[in-house]
């Protein structure tokens, strides 16, 4: 019998073994190339490659023209960004960590999320902000938070959080792309992640959750680094023979809902991890969608597993159980059975 085409396809796909920041700079240069309106703004982009080195090398291949090094000034970041899209360019952008978005909201809020909307359309806004989120690298509270639910509710953005390196390059090639404003976080403790990753041009749509593993008994959906923790927390589970279904968001806005209802309508139960705080996370918006639309699906409660509500400790012990870790995902989803 013969293979199907898909397959076959797939086969053809070249692949490299890349690291998750070795993706995204893959992603930059590939579209810089071939694209002339393409630039990146942002601390030490240029000759450092940037607090983590993700672009390190493309200030020697494209000059600083186009790899431009910028002050200490989040504010002046986002409006280069966000001036230079309107008026047709294609600016990549990057906040050396997202707690500093904070400096930046009026920008990000007010002037790139609105401008599109408030001017019919005739302005389009393709800027890709590019910041690192997330804990475990010991970088204290003001460089360790988990913010993405503060843009879901900001219309006009969109949020990717790419898990993977293949997903990393896809998404960031399809932002790039997009004709509207793209908050595009990664996670600081995966830049170092490898992963087989497709070569050439390959984009990865939004609003399409991944299901990376397959199962019956119970749904675990997440994103970002979490989704990393899910997979582990599954392994530990069918040992227990329980059969988890893990669902990689990838893009938050817009989300995927019909994956997450098929998924649940297959096992009955829920579970969202999420490394930000309970209070007023994502996981809270999956919660109340999933009770909205199918609510009688399930045969236990919600399980949200997230932070706790307090600022990331500096102190590695602290850390270390302040953030879903394997164990505690698996151990709270365990009792539920």
């Amino acid at each position: 019998m013969s293979e199907p085409k898909q397959i076959l396809n797939q086969r053809r796909i070249k692949m490299s073994n890349l690291t998750y920041g070795e993706a995204i700079k893959e992603a930059i240069e590939l579209e810089m190339k071939k694209d002339p309106m393409v630039f990146l703004a942002g601390e030490d982009v240029a000759k450092l490659g940037g607090a983590f080195g993700v672009t390190s090398g493309l200030y020697n291949e494209f000059g600083p023209e186009r790899i431009l090094n910028t002050p200490i000034s989040e504010t002046a970041i986002i409006g280069l960004g966000v001036g230079s899209a309107a008026l047709g360019m294609r600016p990549i952008v990057e906040l050396m960590y997202v707690d500093f978005a904070g400096v930046a909201m009026d920008e990000i809020m007010n002037q790139a999320a609105k401008m599109r909307y408030m001017f019919g359309g005739v302005c389009t806004m393709p800027l890709v902000i590019r910041a690192a989120s997330g804990a475990t690298v010991r970088a204290a509270a003001q460089h360790s938070q988990t913010l993405e639910a503060m843009f879901t509710h900001i219309p006009g953005l969109k949020v990717v959080m790419p898990a993977t390196p293949a997903d990393a390059k896809g998404l960031l090639l399809t932002a790039i792309r997009d004709d509207n404003p793209v908050m595009f976080l990664e996670h600081k403790a995966l830049y170092s992640m490898k992963g087989e990753v497709p070569e050439g041009d390959y984009t990865v749509p939004f609003g399409k959750a991944n299901i990376i593993r397959e199962g019956s008994d119970i749904t675990i959906v997440s994103w970002s680094m979490m989704t990393q923790v899910a997979m582990q927390a599954a392994g530990q589970l069918a040992e227990k023979g329980i059969s988890a279904e893990v669902v990689d968001l990838r893009s938050l806005v817009p989300l995927d809902k019909e994956t997450i209802l098929n998924s649940i309508s297959k096992t009955h139960r829920l579970a969202i991890v999420q490394e930000a705080v309970h209070t007023s996370g994502f996981a809270s918006e999956i919660a109340a969608i999933v009770a909205e639309e199918c609510l009688d699906e399930l045969d236990e409660n919600i399980l949200r597993i997230t932070a706790p509500d307090c600022p990331v400790p500096y102190s590695p012990v602290l850390e270390d159980a302040y953030v879903p870790g394997p164990d505690k995902v698996a151990d709270m989803i365990a009792e539920i059975f």
